[in-house]
């Protein structure tokens, strides 16, 4: 490849010992001069009374399997079962994180429209750029990371998610808002990014609600919002403080569905000065870029419970769940 894309394979787990973490791999192709990787895995310290666990490791030799549904570099692995349900990452690249995890999905998996690609430009046969999401919304996890503390176990819930940005982070997107939302019996998954003015400032919407074995709505037609925001003092980005999500569409038998998820997103339990965070590779791409002040916003609401509220048909469900949210600042 010449030109510059950025793939990621992202992890989120929610654990039924209430632990909350991610597990990423970045792929990177600078303009095919140069290819890069990296393992990155958080552990959220939800309390705030420890430090988050943060390990971003590069990777030397990254490779793929034939069939391409396997990764792998040296002390990383991401490999895919032979019945294409399970996904095994395994890393011994940080000491001090050593990854082993299982992620078996207990409904489809989802894209928008035939290809999940959304396409930049004016002539789509010939796009100047794309931008691909394709997930699993619900899993179930196992395994453990062996930290300097001993093993943290992420038995639980988790989503995955694929994105390719076939083009530049930051021509790509200049917000993103990102929801996941875990209950007993739904999963309810929501990624949106607005392009920069140069595409128009043009909101794409990426939505699904899972139950186990089937999908109950997906496609663009969600939606999230900022409902109330607080200017952060250290950069003056409009921090969310209480969000809406929704969710609009037809079931497989066509009947109408429509839910969403409000409330309050309570203290972040992050912010991510990116440009202080990534790896050098794709600060050299994003550092050309006038304007370009990156922060992400992590929540994860623990003092209230947050709820999802779905209708279809004459049918209305809520159900209580965990929310692990995002909000992502790139340039004005």
């Amino acid at each position: 490849m010449e030109s510059t894309s950025v793939e990621t394979q992202t992890f989120y787990f929610i654990a039924d010992n209430g632990k909350l973490a991610f597990a990423q791999v970045i792929y990177s192709n600078v303009a095919g001069i140069r290819t890069t990787a990296q393992f990155n895995l958080k552990i959220f310290s939800l309390d705030g009374t420890t430090p988050h666990l943060w390990s971003s490791m590069p990777l030397s030799n990254p490779d793929f399997t034939e069939d391409k549904t396997g990764f792998y570099a040296d002390d990383c692995a991401i490999e895919l079962s032979e019945d294409g349900t399970t996904l095994t990452i395994k890393s011994m690249a940080d000491q001090q994180a050593i990854t082993s995890l299982t992620v078996k999905r207990v409904a489809p998996g989802f894209k928008a429209g035939k290809t999940g690609n959304t396409l930049f430009g004016t002539d789509l046969a010939n796009p100047w750029g794309t931008m691909r999401h394709v997930f699993w919304p619900r899993c179930t996890a196992e395994g453990t990371v062996m930290t300097k503390d001993g093993p943290i176990d992420l038995k639980g819930k988790a989503l995955f998610a694929h994105a390719l940005q076939g083009m530049k982070p930051h021509h790509a997107a200049a917000k993103w808002n990102f929801c996941n939302f875990q209950g007993p019996t739904h999963s309810a998954i929501l990624m949106q990014f607005t392009t920069p003015p140069s595409y128009g400032s043009t909101v794409v919407n990426v939505g699904v609600i899972a139950k186990d074995g089937e999908i109950i709505v997906g496609g663009c037609k969600s939606n999230a919002t900022h409902l109330e925001t607080k200017s952060d003092g250290e950069n003056d980005w409009p921090e969310p403080t209480t969000v809406k999500y929704t969710w609009t569409g037809e079931t497989k038998d066509k009947k109408p569905v429509d839910a969403f998820i409000e409330g309050n997103l309570e203290d972040r339990l992050d912010r991510i000065d990116v440009m202080a965070e990534v790896p050098g590779f794709v600060k050299k791409i994003v550092a050309g870029a006038s304007g370009t002040k990156p922060y992400i916003y992590q929540y994860a609401p623990q003092k209230s419970k947050i709820s999802l509220k779905l209708k279809i048909g004459d049918e209305e469900v809520t159900e209580e769940g965990f929310l692990f949210s995002e909000a992502t600042f790139i340039s004005e």
